[in-house]
Protein backbone atom coordinates (compact mmCIF):
# COMPACT_ATOMS: atom_id res chain seq x y z
CA UNK A 1 0.00 0.00 0.00
CA UNK A 2 1.58 3.50 -1.03
CA UNK A 3 0.15 6.57 0.47
CA UNK A 4 1.28 9.94 -0.32
CA UNK A 5 1.74 11.09 3.67
CA UNK A 6 3.61 7.83 4.10
CA UNK A 7 5.32 7.06 0.84
CA UNK A 8 6.30 3.05 0.73
CA UNK A 9 7.08 2.84 4.75
CA UNK A 10 3.44 1.25 4.65
CA UNK A 11 3.85 -1.03 1.61
CA UNK A 12 4.09 -4.92 2.96
CA UNK A 13 7.06 -6.09 1.01
CA UNK A 14 7.34 -9.82 0.24
CA UNK A 15 10.05 -11.83 -1.24
CA UNK A 16 10.79 -15.14 -2.02
CA UNK A 17 14.41 -16.08 -2.31
CA UNK A 18 14.78 -18.10 -5.62
CA UNK A 19 17.59 -19.96 -4.69
CA UNK A 20 16.20 -20.95 -0.95
CA UNK A 21 13.04 -22.29 0.99
CA UNK A 22 12.26 -18.60 2.28
CA UNK A 23 9.98 -16.00 2.40
CA UNK A 24 11.16 -12.30 3.72
CA UNK A 25 8.39 -10.23 5.00
CA UNK A 26 9.31 -6.46 5.57
CA UNK A 27 6.76 -3.47 6.43
CA UNK A 28 6.75 -0.27 9.06
CA UNK A 29 4.23 0.60 10.97
CA UNK A 30 4.22 4.17 12.66
CA UNK A 31 4.13 3.17 16.29
CA UNK A 32 7.07 2.06 18.66
CA UNK A 33 8.56 -1.66 18.80
CA UNK A 34 6.45 -1.87 22.13
CA UNK A 35 3.39 -1.14 20.70
CA UNK A 36 3.52 -3.23 18.00
CA UNK A 37 4.86 -6.19 19.76
CA UNK A 38 1.88 -5.85 21.82
CA UNK A 39 -0.21 -6.20 19.15
CA UNK A 40 1.76 -9.23 17.81
CA UNK A 41 1.87 -10.77 21.14
CA UNK A 42 -1.77 -10.11 23.13
CA UNK A 43 -4.64 -12.22 21.71
CA UNK A 44 -7.22 -9.63 22.08
CA UNK A 45 -5.28 -7.76 19.71
CA UNK A 46 -4.20 -10.50 17.06
CA UNK A 47 -7.84 -11.71 17.04
CA UNK A 48 -8.48 -8.01 15.52
CA UNK A 49 -5.88 -7.65 12.81
CA UNK A 50 -4.06 -10.93 11.78
CA UNK A 51 -5.11 -12.30 8.38
CA UNK A 52 -8.09 -11.67 5.95
CA UNK A 53 -10.27 -8.56 6.01
CA UNK A 54 -13.19 -11.56 4.76
CA UNK A 55 -12.59 -13.98 7.76
CA UNK A 56 -13.61 -14.02 11.02
CA UNK A 57 -10.57 -15.48 13.52
CA UNK A 58 -11.33 -17.34 16.75
CA UNK A 59 -8.53 -17.94 19.21
CA UNK A 60 -8.06 -21.58 21.05
CA UNK A 61 -5.29 -21.00 22.52
CA UNK A 62 -2.04 -17.89 22.34
CA UNK A 63 0.48 -18.42 24.64
CA UNK A 64 2.90 -15.67 23.53
CA UNK A 65 5.87 -16.85 25.68
CA UNK A 66 9.01 -18.93 25.39
CA UNK A 67 7.67 -22.47 25.69
CA UNK A 68 3.99 -21.10 24.78
CA UNK A 69 1.69 -22.76 22.17
CA UNK A 70 -0.97 -21.35 20.00
CA UNK A 71 -3.72 -22.28 17.87
CA UNK A 72 -6.31 -20.51 16.08
CA UNK A 73 -8.89 -20.42 13.34
CA UNK A 74 -9.83 -18.27 10.49
CA UNK A 75 -13.61 -18.56 9.63
CA UNK A 76 -15.17 -18.18 5.98
CA UNK A 77 -19.01 -16.56 6.29
CA UNK A 78 -20.05 -20.53 4.49
CA UNK A 79 -18.47 -21.57 8.16
CA UNK A 80 -15.08 -23.08 5.85
CA UNK A 81 -12.00 -23.10 8.30
CA UNK A 82 -8.37 -22.56 8.02
CA UNK A 83 -6.71 -23.56 11.10
CA UNK A 84 -2.96 -22.89 12.10
CA UNK A 85 -1.05 -24.36 14.95
CA UNK A 86 2.37 -23.46 16.55
CA UNK A 87 5.04 -22.71 18.93
CA UNK A 88 6.71 -20.13 20.83
CA UNK A 89 10.51 -20.85 21.02
CA UNK A 90 11.64 -17.72 21.98
CA UNK A 91 9.61 -14.25 22.79
CA UNK A 92 12.24 -11.29 23.50
CA UNK A 93 9.90 -8.63 24.43
CA UNK A 94 10.21 -5.52 21.72
CA UNK A 95 12.60 -7.48 19.90
CA UNK A 96 12.04 -10.69 18.45
CA UNK A 97 9.44 -13.51 18.06
CA UNK A 98 10.86 -17.22 17.11
CA UNK A 99 7.92 -19.39 16.06
CA UNK A 100 6.96 -22.88 14.07
CA UNK A 101 3.85 -22.53 12.26
CA UNK A 102 1.37 -24.62 10.43
CA UNK A 103 -1.62 -25.43 8.41
CA UNK A 104 -4.11 -27.94 9.39
CA UNK A 105 -4.61 -28.34 6.05
CA UNK A 106 -0.81 -29.35 5.23
CA UNK A 107 0.22 -30.34 8.91
CA UNK A 108 3.67 -31.83 7.70
CA UNK A 109 4.43 -28.09 6.27
CA UNK A 110 5.91 -27.22 9.58
CA UNK A 111 8.14 -23.46 8.70
CA UNK A 112 10.33 -21.91 11.46
CA UNK A 113 9.44 -17.75 11.32
CA UNK A 114 11.44 -15.37 13.23
CA UNK A 115 10.36 -11.73 13.69
CA UNK A 116 12.49 -9.38 14.13
CA UNK A 117 10.93 -5.55 15.51
CA UNK A 118 13.44 -2.58 14.60
CA UNK A 119 13.27 0.79 16.64
CA UNK A 120 13.11 3.53 13.96
CA UNK A 121 12.43 6.04 16.37
CA UNK A 122 9.01 6.28 17.09
CA UNK A 123 8.59 3.84 14.12
CA UNK A 124 9.30 0.00 13.82
CA UNK A 125 10.48 -2.51 11.11
CA UNK A 126 8.92 -5.73 11.38
CA UNK A 127 10.92 -8.31 9.90
CA UNK A 128 9.71 -11.55 9.04
CA UNK A 129 11.78 -14.53 7.42
CA UNK A 130 9.97 -17.82 7.05
CA UNK A 131 11.91 -21.13 6.48
CA UNK A 132 9.58 -23.97 4.65
CA UNK A 133 10.89 -27.34 4.42
CA UNK A 134 11.69 -27.07 0.61
CA UNK A 135 11.01 -24.49 -2.57
CA UNK A 136 7.65 -26.62 -3.40
CA UNK A 137 6.43 -26.27 0.13
CA UNK A 138 7.56 -22.08 0.12
CA UNK A 139 5.45 -21.57 -3.48
CA UNK A 140 2.62 -23.56 -2.52
CA UNK A 141 2.26 -21.28 0.57
CA UNK A 142 3.14 -18.14 -1.86
CA UNK A 143 0.10 -19.46 -3.64
CA UNK A 144 -2.36 -20.27 -1.37
CA UNK A 145 -3.12 -16.40 -1.11
CA UNK A 146 -0.75 -15.08 1.82
CA UNK A 147 0.01 -12.58 -0.10
CA UNK A 148 -3.20 -11.01 0.07
CA UNK A 149 -3.67 -12.20 3.69
CA UNK A 150 -0.55 -11.05 4.76
CA UNK A 151 -1.53 -7.34 3.27
CA UNK A 152 -4.24 -6.99 4.47
CA UNK A 153 -3.86 -8.14 7.64
CA UNK A 154 -0.64 -5.03 8.28
CA UNK A 155 -3.40 -3.19 6.66
CA UNK A 156 -5.90 -3.93 10.01
CA UNK A 157 -3.17 -3.60 12.36
CA UNK A 158 -1.86 -0.25 10.76
CA UNK A 159 -5.80 0.71 11.55
CA UNK A 160 -5.73 -0.90 15.17
CA UNK A 161 -2.35 0.91 15.79
CA UNK A 162 -3.86 4.16 14.79
CA UNK A 163 -7.16 3.84 16.33
CA UNK A 164 -4.94 2.81 19.59
CA UNK A 165 -2.91 5.40 19.51
CA UNK A 166 -4.01 7.17 22.91
CA UNK A 167 -6.22 4.41 23.92
CA UNK A 168 -5.97 0.68 25.50
CA UNK A 169 -2.35 0.11 24.20
CA UNK A 170 -0.80 2.97 25.82
CA UNK A 171 -1.25 1.26 29.34
CA UNK A 172 1.68 -0.84 30.44
CA UNK A 173 1.74 -4.10 28.42
CA UNK A 174 1.33 -7.31 31.03
CA UNK A 175 5.16 -8.48 31.34
CA UNK A 176 4.60 -12.28 30.73
CA UNK A 177 5.84 -12.44 27.42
Amino acid sequence: MNTADHGDRRETRIEADPALPTILITREFDAPPERVFRAYTDPDLVVRWLGPRRLTMLIDVYEARTGGSYRYVHREDDGTEYGFRGVFHEVRRDERIVQTCAYDGFPDGVSLETTLFEDLGGRTRVTTTSLMASLDARDAMIRSGMRRGVTEGHERLDELLDADRNGPQDREPSREA
